[in-house]
């Protein structure tokens, strides 16, 4: 760990000397695994962010681009005040309020083995998910998650049983304004233990009661999300729960799909090493992106992406408020200094003066001028402006 620490320390420098002037680094603590164990259970190494390697894009099977690959572990949902951020802390507030016991996993690493993002999770050898289309490989056995759900049997086999993932997953898709190859999902899981299912006596009546407990907690997290609405369930089919629903509610005048979810396939929890007969549960899982956009009103997924201040200023209260729109060109800074003089001849300088010289010459591309320095000369008392033209 040392060693590893000293070298990352000598890389960073080295590339602080080649960054342009003004740009800074920040540095953050971070840990180097997360080790994870219940009694009576099996021992689980998790690979936490900080574990991940850089990324080798050599082998054959590898069809992950750089423009991919280095975005890997950039960490949205963690970072300060960001949309995605502020979603995901309701999200975790709603099932950790009343001491419901959820334990949070928001930093597992995106890179996991097949086995654990298809094949553990009833995901057929044929299925159209599996092909190098739409799905990113490092190698033939390895794959960039396309799903949180790629931790649960892990999860399961370590003895958890209330628990949420939450990060980004990947998958080769369309190009358009909801769309994007990087985004971010939220996984819940419940398992009920044989005492508290004592209640019901046949099959039916406890995969009732599941329901049942399903359908409440997630109709509570869309109203704690979108406040007082009319939802309702529509029965759909995926390969890991059984039975599957999906959760719309009635939003801006037209139905909207939050999420989907269902009761823990049977073959789930036997994968995860433990008694299907005796352990029941439910699942589910929601886009982040697509609650951003619906709650703050964000046109385009590209925009999560962007480290314009102009996007991330906008969300600083932490509080969900509609985005403001703006340039969809990043701003390209100017500025410009001169002295004032006064004369007969030229009259006492007033702003609006250069306002209208700027707005002759660059027309609508500028945004903004603005007065960002002002000095007046010790001896001759001149003195001087320096405006900053947002382009």
């Amino acid at each position: 760990k040392d060693s590893t620490m000293t070298t990352a320390t000598a890389v960073v420098r080295s590339i602080a000397r080649h960054l342009p002037r003004g740009v800074r680094l920040r540095a953050a603590p971070c840990s180097f695994s997360s080790h994870l164990v219940a009694p009576g259970y099996q021992e689980v190494q998790f690979s936490s962010r900080s574990d991940v390697p850089l990324l080798s894009l050599d082998d054959k099977h590898c069809n992950i681009r750089s423009n991919i690959s280095d975005r890997v572990g950039a960490n949205l949902h963690k970072q300060v005040n960001h949309p995605l951020q502020i979603i995901k802390n309701k999200i975790c507030e709603y099932w950790q309020d009343g001491g419901q016991g959820f334990k949070v996993f928001d930093e597992l690493s995106p890179v996991v083995s097949t086995q654990n993002n298809f094949d553990l999770l009833r995901i057929e050898p044929d299925h159209v998910s599996r092909k190098p289309t739409d799905t990113y490989y490092v190698d033939s056995e390895t794959v960039l998650r396309t799903h949180t759900s790629a931790h649960q049997v892990d999860l399961l086999k370590s003895g958890l049983d209330k628990f949420l993932v939450i990060g980004d997953v990947y998958r080769r898709d369309e190009i358009d304004r909801t769309h994007y190859p990087i985004f971010h999902q939220c996984e819940g899981v419940k398992i009920f233990s044989p005492t508290e299912l004592e209640g019901a006596v046949t099959e039916q009546d406890k995969i009732k009661l599941i329901e049942d407990d399903l359908k409440e907690g997630l109709e509570g997290l869309a109203a704690h999300l979108f406040g007082p609405t009319d939802m309702r369930w529509v029965d759909t089919y995926f390969p890991f729960t059984t039975p599957s629903y999906e959760l719309e509610i009635y939003f801006q005048d037209e139905w909207l799909e939050v999420l989907g979810c269902g009761v823990v396939h049977s073959d789930i929890i036997a994968n995860a090493g433990r008694s299907p007969t005796q352990e029941k549960g439910w699942a589910f899982g929601l886009g982040l992106e697509r609650l951003a956009m619906v709650l703050f009103q964000i046109p385009d997924i590209r925009l999560f992406w962007t480290s314009d201040e102009r996007f991330r200023s906008q969300f600083a209260s932490g509080e969900i408020v509609p985005f403001q729109p703006y340039s969809k060109y990043p701003p390209c800074l100017k500025d410009l200094s001169f002295w004032l003089t006064a004369s007969d001849a030229h009259p006492e300088f007033h702003v609006n003066d250069l306002n209208e010289l700027v707005r002759g010459v660059a027309g609508d591309l500028v945004e903004q001028v603005e007065l960002i320095d002002e000095f007046t000369h010790p001896k001759t008392q001149k003195v001087s402006h320096c405006y900053r033209i947002s382009y």
